[in-house]
């Protein structure tokens, strides 16, 4: 009750960042054509029915945006609770570290359902410069000291060493042109005060749609479904 109302953010197949960066998880589809014992157009049969399912028969707004991940609603949602007479209390439920720079604002607080713990940190901005600084592998982000393309290639990033992470921590002075080019190429990755105004502007329509399914549906689907347990619970 603390935070109102649920929203449920979906990524969209396509993405705004890989006609920024078209690196950008350039090895994820790989990792799964390569992967022989995971039926993947399957796997993503049944998100798109649990999405359609949610969307049809649920009270709670389910949010995709062209060209958007789920991450960008996230973040969007979050700075606009941040504007004059919307500041509300925030909980993101995800395992997701990249949601700890939305800690920077005093209203946002983070739980891990995996692992059914808070997720905090002291220094939320901190955190966020040394994200951008070391980049995100797992998004085929590499650190600013290297190329572009090394981790779609599969090529050794440069170490960031803890010495050349304090020489570029809290300034850019002492960055070269090309480390410079390639510290606005992870901030506009990673970083989600840099998501697209026009992004945003079709995240905040979509939020202020009314919903218009409410409660009166889910006893007959979760009787269609036999979800037992679910209707005790409703």
């Amino acid at each position: 009750k603390e935070y109102g109302q649920m929203v449920i953010c979906v990524d969209s197949p396509n993405n705004w960042r890989k006609t920024v960066y078209p690196a950008y998880k350039a090895n994820r589809k790989k990792k799964r054509d390569s992967s022989s014992d995971m039926d993947w157009p399957e796997v993503f049969r049944i998100i798109n029915t649990i999405r359609e399912e949610l969307q049809q028969n649920f009270p709670y707004k389910v949010i995709q945006v062209e060209g958007a991940e789920a991450d960008d609603i996230i973040g969007s949602l979050t700075l606009q609770t941040q504007e004059f007479g919307q500041h509300e209390p925030v909980m993101i439920v995800s395992s997701d570290k990249d949601f700890i720079q939305l800690q920077t604002y005093a209203n946002v607080k983070q739980y891990d359902p995996i692992r059914k713990r808070w997720l905090d940190n002291p220094d939320p901005s901190g955190y966020l410069e040394e994200h951008i600084i070391k980049g995100d592998s797992g998004d085929g982000v590499p650190n600013i000291l290297s190329a572009d393309n090394c981790l779609a290639i599969r090529e050794r990033q440069k170490a960031m060493t803890q010495k050349r992470l304090a020489l570029y921590k809290g300034t850019t002075e002492n960055m070269d042109e090309e480390t410079l080019r390639r510290y606005h190429r992870n901030k506009m990755m990673i970083d989600l005060t840099e998501i697209p105004q026009k992004y945003k502007d079709q995240i905040r329509s979509e939020f202020d749609k009314e919903k218009e399914v409410g409660r009166s549906q889910l006893f007959n689907f979760f009787i269609k479904n036999e979800t037992k347990e679910t209707i005790k619970v409703k």
